[in-house]
């Protein structure tokens, strides 16, 4: 019997075929959420001026402690009419330009005001409360590297240092094809031996929550012809997912027919539970998945390889999976020949992420699994991984 791919040497293949897609320019209102193909560089320094961290009053160090004139009121986007002199205060407010010849800004509390004069009981420490220009990052220096995903911090930081559009790597275009002739659309009436069709609605879920573009979904009955007619459309796009048929029963159609498509076959079956059934190969540049059809096993199998593959595809550093520590809140009996994915819960305990494995853990049990946050990683082994193990697991979105 063929030894089981583990799932290291399974990302492993999967991330020696999955090639960076090609770039395009994106407006930088538009681009969360998308991943930068080149570095975003400051197009000014930030902040561009000397401004003023705190509402209060610009002067001279060396005037304090010491009684002065409140010579002018600076506000935000309108700078002074003249630089300070020796001896002098400029009321200001945060964000202004603090005027030429002041070397610090001491805040309102901290003074008393009367008759456009203040007084500074103490002496102000020069750079005082003053933001210097260029003190986040200059102009021509990175804000932003090239295979960061965009998020509100990172589109917020490029468009603070006047970039207006970045390069990104443009969203890999996905086809989903779910198959078995028992499958019927959320809706309509259940015949005898049918049920609803639920893997589409996960895996289209899962692929825009990775940034690719699902860009048709086909459901298709036990029937080699139309495999065949669904299997060719989606092959013209980046990345093909498919669910059910995969396994070795008669009804299981996908690998032979995508063989007769020219999909070279780089491996099938993995040492993971569930979604041993796993399949991946190539044509071409385009990545082909075939995902066990139980729900459970399609979703660990998403989250585990094919977020990894578009990831890869849009040219994230780190494209694999993003594992966080958590402790166990109940022992978890391991599998000797698989490593497996226990849906949980979590909670926060004390600072600790604590994960509470969710009761009906069988692979076709998605109602169960609507209830788990985590997918909790039991390596293979023997035993049990006891209560209060500290283990790793993936969040799910």
């Amino acid at each position: 019997m063929t030894e089981l791919l583990s799932v290291d040497g399974a990302l492993d293949a999967i991330l020696a075929r999955a090639q960076r897609l090609e770039s395009e320019n994106v407006p930088i209102a538009w681009a969360a959420g998308r991943v930068l193909a080149a570095d975003a560089r400051a197009a000014v320094d930030l902040p561009p001026f000397a401004s003023s961290a705190m509402d209060g009053f610009a002067l001279r160090a060396g005037d304090t402690p010491g009684t002065l004139p409140v010579v002018e009121r600076v506000a935000a986007g309108r700078p002074a009419s003249r630089a300070l002199s020796a001896g002098e205060a400029m009321a200001i407010a945060t964000g202004a330009v603090v005027p030429g010849g002041a070397d610090a800004v001491i805040p309102l509390e901290y003074v008393v005001e009367r008759d456009n004069t203040i007084d500074v009981g103490e002496r102000v420490r020069a750079g005082a409360h003053v933001r210097p220009r260029g003190g986040d990052v200059r102009a021509g220096e990175t804000v932003v590297a090239d295979g960061t995903r965009l998020g509100p911090a990172q589109v917020g930081a490029a468009a603070a240092a006047g970039v207006a559009v970045v390069r990104c790597t443009r969203r890999p275009r996905v086809a989903v094809v779910t198959t078995g002739t028992e499958l019927r659309s959320p809706g309509e009436p259940l015949g005898p031996g049918q049920i609803y069709e639920a893997n589409a609605s996960i895996l289209a879920a899962a692929l825009q929550s990775a940034g690719a573009d699902v860009v048709t979904v086909s459901a298709v009955a036990d029937d080699a012809g139309l495999h065949r007619e669904a299997l060719a459309r989606a092959l013209e796009q980046d990345l093909v997912v498919t669910s059910g048929g995969v396994s070795v029963g008669p009804h299981d159609l996908v690998r032979s027919v995508e063989r007769e498509l020219g999909v070279e076959e780089i491996f099938w079956r993995v040492a993971v539970k569930p979604g041993k059934p796993l399949s991946f190969g190539v044509r071409g540049r385009t990545l082909v998945f075939g995902l066990p059809g139980n729900p459970v096993s399609a979703l660990v199998c998403f989250e585990v390889f094919v977020r990894t593959a578009v990831r890869a595809l849009q040219g994230e550093r780190d494209p694999r999976p993003r594992y966080v520590a958590g402790d166990l809140a109940a022992a978890i009996r391991r599998n000797a020949e698989r490593d497996e994915f226990v849906r949980a819960r979590t909670t926060l305990t004390d600072g600790r992420v604590v994960l509470e494995p969710v009761s009906g853990q069988e692979s076709h049990m998605i109602a169960r699994a609507a209830a788990a946050d985590a997918l909790v990683l039991a390596p293979r082994g023997e035993g049990e991984l006891a209560s209060g193990t500290t283990v790793r697991f993936l969040p799910l979105a």
